[in-house]
């Protein structure tokens, strides 16, 4: 594991320091590290002991020879029947599903933290376990000596390669409806394969600070935003997208000056976005107003 946080380090440093490196990048570290945004004093060395400690408690009980799949079956019993994990279907869009700590707590979440979850205690008892960023829906394959098991974190369900065709039709149906040309095509110019590939950390840390982004985008709480936004802006540098909404979002807060210089970051980058001319005028004017 990384160095933990000390107070002189703020979570946003500590975060930047996770995530630096594609070669070392702690998954399961800055999953949790993203809790910092509401508690900054939050131990996160003591939330990853927890979950070694779960890990620690079904290693007791394989075998050490026990072939994958004995493994599989006792982490699938153990995640989902005995700790109890699932998706938080009453409160599906509480930002809390997003927070590690929160999900431990309460053994509730949405299908990213969950994954994140069942991916570090498979591997600790010695399986191969990948998040998938499958479109709508993320999901976790454990590589087997015979294929690939396929999995839905939200319910602990076992996927069929007919339920995961069903579930990627809607997409195709979009991507083809989109194209307006070659880009659509059949589904074997989108086979199922290519949706199943193992997401990189790094990825996976984007795609939960996207779902936070959202869930504090629709309920208009800037402050948070912000937070996010700039957890976003250091996993993913060049998304110029996210330079922009995290300009946005200082200005919403009263930072003008940071607002004004990441504003002007985004433009120099994309000066011929559709946006530009009018985000233009609003640096003139915050400028101005310095």
């Amino acid at each position: 594991m990384s160095a933990s946080l000390h107070h002189d380090v703020t979570p946003l440093a500590y975060f930047a320091s996770l995530v630096a490196s594609d070669e070392s990048f702690p998954l399961l570290e800055a999953a949790v590290s993203l809790a910092q945004d509401d508690d900054p004093s939050l131990d996160v060395q003591g939330v990853l002991a927890e979950v070694d400690a779960l890990a620690q408690r079904l290693n007791t009980r394989l075998p050490a020879d026990a072939p994958p799949l004995q493994r599989l079956r006792l982490l699938n019993r153990f995640f989902f029947n005995e700790l109890g994990f699932g998706g938080n279907i009453n409160h599906y869009h509480d930002r809390r599903n997003s927070l590690i700590p929160a999900v431990l707590a309460t053994r509730r979440g949405i299908p990213i933290s969950l994954a994140v979850l069942y991916q570090e205690i498979g591997q600790q008892v010695g399986l191969a376990v990948h998040g998938v960023s499958f479109p709508g829906h993320f999901l976790v394959k454990v590589s087997m000596t015979r294929g690939e098991v396929i999995i839905d974190p939200f319910s602990g369900q076992s996927l069929s390669r007919e339920e995961l065709e069903e579930r990627l039709a809607p997409f195709r149906r979009g991507i083809q409806n989109s194209s307006g040309n070659g880009l659509g095509g059949s589904d074997d110019d989108w086979p199922l394969g290519l949706f199943l590939m193992a997401s990189p950390p790094r990825d996976i840390i984007a795609r939960m600070l996207r779902n936070l982004k959202e869930i504090h985008r629709a309920h208009a709480d800037w402050r948070r935003l912000e937070r996010v936004l700039a957890r976003l802006v250091i996993v993913l540098p060049e998304a110029w997208t996210e330079r922009r909404d995290h300009a946005l979002a200082l200005a919403e807060i009263g930072a003008r000056r940071e607002a004004a210089a990441a504003l002007a970051l985004y433009l120099a980058n994309c000066p011929d976005a559709d946006d530009a001319p009018a985000l233009a005028r609003h640096l003139a004017a915050w400028q101005a107003a310095q």
